[in-house]
């Protein structure tokens, strides 16, 4: 049996480097709720590419700083 590979990624230690940002500052700086936030880090949710990229943005770091898609 094949365990499907999941996206990671580096929210949650990227948002306390960025000086203690809160789940809910970064949901308001790019416009979606805390939950989405919460759903994100903890890998429950995938967000779109556009998502992904304010993401990075608001870190000011390169997309795979945020995201990592482990190889097999």
């Amino acid at each position: 049996m094949v365990k499907p590979t999941r996206v990671t990624n580096a929210i949650r230690s990227l948002r306390f480097a960025a000086g203690e940002m809160t789940q809910a500052d970064l949901a308001a700086r790019i416009g979606v709720t805390r939950q989405t936030v919460i759903a994100i880090e903890q890998g429950r949710y995938s967000p779109s590419l556009e998502l992904a990229f304010q993401i990075a943005r608001v870190f000011g770091v390169p997309l795979d700083d945020v995201f990592q898609y482990p190889d097999e």
